[in-house]
């Protein structure tokens, strides 16, 4: 029998975002003893502040900046996971980007699909956070990933995301996997049954909230 979890909600805070409830059929990878079953994918701050996700991951299509690292650390009340390249931003400078990461209180880093073996290396032997090495081909030697230092991988590979995940958990059935969800619940459900551990959601950007919250006062103030 499900145990009742009493609830509390705010006036004001009743418009938050809330991730699908399926998520919580994941495991969860449990870090320094949390368990997060749920990410959202968003650097918005204000998104950040109100959506109910166990930890947020904040990858962005531009080079890493400590001081972005800084704005979402001082925004979210729960973990973040933080991009610090790999793709463009390489070498040493990523390296960099993950010790300042952690210095700022990130519970992890996230690296892009390109990044080579060896500065996944060079990461492990210089941070104690875990690695989320971001997976987007079935190709990909898994096995070399974590063997150089990826402690989660994150598969991001589209409509070829659960293909991938059979795949991994043929070759590495306990290595923790973090895995984009799709549009609804039945691709969400069927990523956690392929072996995903936790799911990344990608909530509504405000633009999209905020046209439901305008067309409601248009109609109101006609």
């Amino acid at each position: 029998m499900e145990k009742y979890v009493p609830e509390i909600r705010g006036t004001l805070r009743k418009h938050m975002i809330e991730v699908p409830k399926c998520i919580q059929q994941a495991s969860g990878i449990r870090i320094f003893g949390k368990i997060i079953r749920s990410l959202a994918f968003t650097t918005d701050v204000a998104v950040i502040k109100n959506i109910n996700a166990d930890a947020i991951i904040a990858v962005y299509p531009f080079t890493p900046q400590p001081a972005i690292t800084q704005a979402i650390m001082m925004a979210a009340d729960v973990p973040v996971f933080c991009g610090v390249g790999g793709g463009i931003t390489t070498g040493k400078r990523v390296v960099n980007l993950a010790l300042d990461a952690e210095f700022k209180g990130a519970i992890g880093v996230v690296v892009n699909a390109p990044t080579p073996n060896e500065v996944i290396r060079t990461m492990r032997e210089t941070i104690d956070i875990p690695i989320v090495v971001t997976v987007v081909s079935e190709n990909t030697d898994f096995k070399a990933r974590v063997e150089a230092g990826a402690t989660i991988l994150n598969v991001s590979g589209a409509r070829k995301t659960v293909d991938i995940i059979k795949r991994i958990r043929d070759q590495l059935p306990t290595v923790p996997i973090i895995a984009t969800g799709g549009p609804n619940e039945d691709t969400i459900m069927a990523t956690i049954e392929a072996g995903a551990n936790a799911i990344t959601y990608t909530p509504p950007t405000p633009a999209e909230l905020f046209k439901v919250i305008m067309d409601k006062y248009r109609e109101e103030m006609a």
